[in-house]
């Protein structure tokens, strides 16, 4: 029919048994008065590109770290054991949904879509905090780094996020918060450059300055 194929992937069995996974270009071939006569097939053997792509699979789905990946298009299409236990979704609950969209609370859509749109753009976000709901609707405190993927002619395909639940680390600050807010002596605090980032309701009672004066 004169249509040709670019970049169809598809296996061919050796001799010997062993399968090899072909990258097939098809060109319709035609006599010298444009008569089809034909196809030429333009092969590239990908099969140890294939093995490192499952190879790579194997290794994020393993891993001790909610990862998840995202299409140019925000859909995930990446979903590993780990961030199944963390956020109890099963990867058939969120493969090919919008992430941001469907999993991220309202008040952090925008500022995650940012990192994801930069990480698009080749701009990496590294520790980026934000919580993710669960399937059971609790939320989970996720540290975030945030990687450009690309394809192997460095084509921007999308993102992949490495996550560390820090849900527990998040609470254990939340305590201490409140238990130097509500302790009987008065506590303060200050950064590196000397300005004040803690004054508890003690220090409030005992100078009369306010957290908001100080």
């Amino acid at each position: 029919g004169g249509e040709e194929t670019a970049n169809y992937e598809f296996p061919v069995m050796t001799k010997g048994g062993a399968r090899v996974d072909v990258l097939l270009n098809a060109t319709t071939r035609r006599d010298e008065t444009n008569r089809v006569i034909g196809v030429v097939g333009i092969g590239q053997d990908i099969t140890a590109r294939i093995n490192r792509e499952q190879e790579y699979a194997k290794l994020i789905d393993s891993a001790n770290a909610p990862i998840f990946g995202i299409d140019v298009n925000g859909n995930v299409n990446v979903w590993n054991q780990c961030a199944i236990r963390v956020t109890g979704f099963d990867a058939k609950d969120v493969m090919g949904k919008n992430l941001v969209r469907d999993f991220i609370t309202a008040d952090f859509k925008a500022s995650v879509q940012e990192v994801f749109d930069k990480a698009l753009g080749g701009e990496e976000t590294a520790n980026y905090e934000f919580p993710v709901m669960t399937k059971g609707g609790a939320r989970v405190d996720v540290l975030l780094n945030a990687t450009t993927r690309r394809d192997e002619t460095n084509r921007v395909i999308g993102v992949v996020g490495i996550g560390q639940d820090i849900t527990a680390r998040i609470n254990r600050e939340q305590e201490y918060a409140k238990l130097i807010d509500s302790a009987n002596a008065p506590i303060f605090g200050i950064d590196v450059n000397g300005n004040v980032n803690v004054w508890n309701q003690c220090a409030i009672r005992v100078t009369g300055f306010d957290s908001k004066d100080v």
